[in-house]
This record gives structure tokens, C-alpha cells and sequence, in this order.
């Protein structure tokens, strides 16, 4: 039995107010009011109009409006020009255009690569732990 992948395209107007989680697969354009979360393993395109209150996961976003919370996206966040964005993204990949408003962190990891300490910048030695300072009576 082949699984066709949920291509579906969905649409939530500007005069949609949603309070709790929101969970769709496939493709939602979301215009309205969201106090909560989205979560979904597909692509969120949020429009001028949105304004979302809480933390957002999915598999890419493209972000406008104002979002107050988190985004965490498995391939790409694109924020557009004129978003308000504050709280801290993670994801493969990351676009934001000029005229963005953004507070909070990034994290942007395309290969996945595991946090490791720093190497020592070239013409350092490795700090050794500091000698123990003499005391003066």
C-alpha cells in the first residue's frame, strides 16, 4: 500500500480567533489571532494579519505579522520584511529579510552539528587553570 503524502491547503481568514493548540499536516496559511501553539510536520505560512501568543514547531515557516514565542522549524524559518518577531528560533535554515523587528535568539544548524567546546584561536595556548595568587599577611 503506497502512503500519499498530505498535500492538502489549508486557510484560516484574518477573522479567525483560535485559543489552544493547533495541529494540521500538510500546508496552512493562517491570517488570524492564535493564543497557544501550533504544532505540525508540514509548512505554516503565517500572513499580515496573524498574531500568534505562544510557541510555534513545524517542518518550515514563513513568518509575518507579530509572533510572541518561540518557532522551531526542521527546515527553514523565512521571516519577511515588517514582522514582529520575539522569542527564539531554531532551525536548519534561516532567512529574514530588511525591516524585520527581532528579539531573542537564533540557532541555525544545516548539518546538525553537535555543540563541541571552541578550539583555541590559532596563536593561543590553552588556558591552563590560574596559579594559585600569593596572599599577603
Amino acid at each position: 500500500m503506497n502512503a500519499i503524502p498530505n498535500t492538502s491547503k489549508n486557510i484560516l481568514a484574518a477573522d479567525v480567533e483560535i485559543k489552544g493548540t493547533l495541529k494540521f499536516s500538510g500546508e496552512l496559511t493562517f491570517e488570524g489571532k492564535l493564543e497557544g501553539e501550533i504544532q505540525s510536520d508540514g509548512v505554516l505560512n503565517l500572513g499580515d494579519s496573524a498574531v500568534v501568543n505562544g510557541n510555534i514547531n513545524a517542518q518550515s515557516v514563513v513568518v509575518r505579522g507579530k509572533v510572541n514565542g518561540n518557532i522551531v522549524a526542521k527546515e527553514k524559518i523565512d521571516i519577511k520584511a515588517k514582522t514582529e518577531m520575539f522569542g527564539d528560533i531554531r532551525a536548519a535554515k534561516l532567512a529574514i529579510e530588511e525591516g524585520v523587528t527581532f528579539v531573542g535568539k537564533t540557532e541555525v544548524n544545516p548539518n546538525k552539528v553537535a555543540p563541541t567546546a571552541a578550539p583555541p584561536r590559532s596563536g593561543e595556548a590553552p588556558k591552563a587553570s590560574e596559579p594559585a595568587k600569593p596572599t599577603f599577611r
